[in-house]
This record gives structure tokens, C-alpha cells and sequence, in this order.
């Protein structure tokens, strides 16, 4: 199993808080590559002044997304002890063709809160405007007070920029999509060219994957000397810190959804065949 995440449970403030899941991505034959989440082990963790549980899927940087009956077994778990679930669904609805993005957790569960943005699956981040769904018009009503303390208020070019982008969800996706589904297949034969140096594992949806380096001299090392000697930048996952438990030595971080990807490619193949 690849440990995409953990969990723990922390003595915070006036008390403990749950501030991580155990996320595990399979290698079995029979579940390749799907990401599980097990309940029992988020259940054992709960603290009695556990509030919150926030969740991020489609993943960054992983690329995963968990299955439908996961999902729902801890929104049930949630609604059991009354926590409330905040979804970072920022990368809602990208991914190639044919990903099953999970339904909106505000839409699913009576205390979920759904974060959207323009900024990644619209491909929109000049604008800066986001939004919180929730079924609770309370919590929305304190949400909005909190706003307006912060900030006065968003641009309103943005604004109207963001409703013709929310109007236009399907085109804008559809051509987004399009980029992911072109530039898939290239990732794909680059690794089938370097079998030996790196594990590549097809994200379930997004425009990121998260491979594993192999090489002796360490991805650290291999990320620098690609950009120095290549010109090309890719993110190792040194370069992340958590408080939740370590995190991976050997990954890295690599996009999907840019256009010209052929010269970054060829620039790395060039600097590997070296």
C-alpha cells in the first residue's frame, strides 16, 4: 500500500481535534490503485471534542479520489457523532474522460460544507473568487458576517467574470478535460520509456499525478539537477512538511493541464538519456 495520509489525534487548544485520515492506495491486482479509507481506524481517532473533518478529492497531489462507499461510510460516521465535513472540491469535474467525480458533500450530508474555486478546475485563478455551499443557512449567515469583517468585497469585474464562468461550466470543463486527455497518454509512453526509474501510477482524476522516483541519487537531487542542467521544474515531495506524520522521500509532483508538454518531455528524456 502507498500511505497517502494519516491520522492522529492531537491535544489543540482547549482540547483534542482530529487532524488527519489514513489514506491508502492499493496495489492489489483485484483494486489497482484505488485509494481506501478505513473507517474503523477514523472512528478510533475521534475525540469527543472532534468538530471538523476536512477532506480534499479529487487529491492534490495524488490525483485521488476515494470510492463512492468510502465516502459515504464516513459521512455516516460524521452524522453519527454530529462532525461536520468540509470537502476541498476545488478540482470537482477535472480529470480525463470518464472519471466519477464524488457528489457535493453540501448536496450529501445536512453538515457538509463544499469549497469550490475558479482558480483550478475552471483554470480561472486571475479572478481570486471562491464559495462555500452548505444546507445550513446559519452557518452560512456567520460565514458571511466573518467575510465581511475580513474584506470589504471582491472585485466586482471578477464577480461577473466568475458568474459567466459558473454559466458556462460544461464548455469550460469539456475544453480543460480535452488538455488532460491529450496529455495523458505522453506521461504514459514516458514512463513505458524508463521503467526502471520511476513508478507511475495513473491518477483517478485532476490535472496532477504524484510518481515515485527510483534512482539511487534521490528525487531531491534529480528535481535540481533536472532544472539546472534541463530547465525543467518539477516539485519533489521533500519540499512538503506536514505535522499529521512524515511525508513521501522519493515523489514528485507533475502537472496535466498545460498545453505544450511535448519540449518538457523531450527536455527530460534528453537529460535522462544523458
Amino acid at each position: 500500500m502507498d500511505r497517502l495520509g494519516t491520522i492522529t489525534c492531537d491535544e489543540v487548544g482547549t482540547g483534542p481535534r482530529l487532524t488527519g485520515l489514513i489514506l491508502e492506495r492499493s496495489h492489489d491486482a483485484r483494486a489497482a490503485g484505488q485509494t481506501q479509507l478505513y473507517i474503523d481506524r477514523v472512528a478510533a481517532a475521534i475525540c469527543p471534542t472532534t468538530k471538523l473533518v476536512t477532506i480534499n478529492f479529487p487529491h492534490n497531489p495524488t490525483g485521488a479520489i476515494l470510492p463512492l462507499d468510502r465516502y459515504r461510510a464516513l459521512i455516516d460516521l460524521c452524522r453519527t457523532h454530529g462532525i461536520w465535513i468540509l470537502h476541498d472540491e476545488i478540482f470537482h469535474g477535472l480529470g480525463s474522460t470518464g472519471t466519477q467525480h464524488l457528489p457535493f458533500i453540501a448536496d450529501e450530508y445536512e453538515r457538509g460544507l463544499s469549497l469550490g474555486v475558479t482558480s483550478k478546475s475552471y483554470g480561472l485563478p486571475g479572478l481570486r473568487i471562491g464559495w462555500i455551499a452548505c444546507q445550513n443557512r446559519d452557518v452560512l449567515r456567520r460565514m458571511e458576517r466573518m467575510k465581511h469583517y475580513l474584506s470589504i468585497c471582491s472585485s466586482g469585474p471578477s464577480e461577473r467574470l466568475a458568474i459567466i464562468a459558473l454559466q458556462n461550466r460544461e464548455r469550460i470543463l469539456a475544453r480543460n478535460n480535452a488538455i488532460i486527455d491529450e496529455n495523458l497518454p505522453k506521461w504514459e509512453a514516458f514512463f513505458d520509456r524508463h521503467p526502471g526509474l520511476f513508478d507511475w501510477r495513473r491518477p483517478d482524476g485532476s490535472c496532477m499525478a504524484y510518481p515515485r522516483y527510483l534512482g539511487e541519487e534521490g528525487v531531491e537531487e534529480w528535481t535540481l539537477r533536472l532544472v539546472e542542467e534541463a530547465g525543467v521544474l518539477l516539485l519533489p515531495s521533500t519540499i512538503y512538511a506536514s505535522e499529521l506524520g512524515p511525508t513521501p522521500t522519493d515523489r514528485f509532483r507533475l502537472g496535466l493541464g498545460r498545453r505544450g508538454l511535448d519540449a518538457g518531455i523531450a527536455a527530460m528524456d534528453a537529460h535522462i538519456s544523458a
